[in-house]
């Protein structure tokens, strides 16, 4: 039942959100980044699906104190060493597309005990991420090919879906904030097509023997239940008559293949389609 990956095709959701952004921060006079601040931008770029970035933007600021040509300087220096980071990352030259230093950023003031608050937040480097829009709905071959798909006429009983851009919180069986969009494009999807009836099935990485893993929050070896259980109250949330719903955790006992992040998943096991 569960070889599908080869024998049948693959469906994904995903989610059309144009741009990301993420902003890092720097210590006064400074264009290297504090080891935190690094970690940060590191950790914003292991959640993006580096083949749908289209091209990279980064633009470098600074606070209102030194010259203005000290400050162009500095600012580029910062836009600089941001992008030396990422390409010493692993993220292609290519997709840098702009590296530019504006400057300093005007100081707008309330109160005085407000200057040291509002400078450290203009001595920045706002990085902007331009992302390939794609459809909702994407089918793929067992050969990675995009195909063409029409939701009522390909979809047939025992059919996966995997649901693309669903971030949990490691070891939690929670989705990160960044995800409650498309979890909700998806539900709003799910909420029209009431002639399927689907299994959630939940799945985790890293452990052995097909073990499932600890649930931090409970400290319960279910995780991939509680992930999945997770799913199934959001959708009853959303609207969907949880008659058409089951949810299942299936432990580390069909990992994909490649990197372990893509074992972290849910899916949806199409089981009954209404006429």
């Amino acid at each position: 039942m569960y070889n599908f990956y080869f024998l049948l095709f693959f469906f994904f959701f995903s989610y059309g959100q144009s741009t990301k952004n993420h902003v890092v921060y720097f210590d006064t006079d400074k264009f290297n980044l504090v080891e935190t601040e690094k970690n940060r931008l590191l950790f914003f770029f292991q959640n993006l699906d580096k083949e749908n970035i289209k091209k990279i933007s980064i633009y470098g600021f600074c606070d209102d104190r030194g010259t203005n040509e000290y400050n162009l300087v500095l600012s580029k220096n910062r836009a600089n060493s941001i992008k030396n980071i990422l390409f010493n990352n692993g993220i292609p030259i290519n997709l840098i597309t702009s590296v530019d230093g504006k400057g300093e950023v005007l100081l707008k003031l309330i109160k005085n005990e407000d200057i040291n608050i509002v400078r450290g937040l203009n001595r920045k480097v706002e990085v902007e991420i331009e992302l390939n829009k794609k459809n909702i709905f994407i089918k793929k071959d067992k050969l990675g090919r995009e195909l063409p798909l029409t939701l009522e006429s390909d979809l047939i009983v025992g059919d996966k879906v995997v649901l693309q851009n669903i971030l949990f919180k490691t070891g939690f069986s929670y989705v990160l904030d960044e995800s409650i969009p498309v979890l909700e494009k998806i539900s709003n999807q799910l909420s029209k097509k009431k002639h399927l009836h689907f299994t959630i099935e939940g799945h985790v990485c890293c452990t052995s023997y097909g073990r499932d893993a600890v649930d931090r929050g409970t400290g319960k070896r279910n995780l991939s239940l509680a992930r999945a259980r997770y799913i199934y109250s959001y959708f009853i949330k959303k609207g969907i008559d949880k008659k058409r719903m089951k949810y299942s955790g299936l432990k580390h006992l069909f990992p994909l293949g490649g990197d372990t992040k893509f074992d972290r998943r849910v899916e949806i096991e199409i089981t009954y389609i209404k006429n």
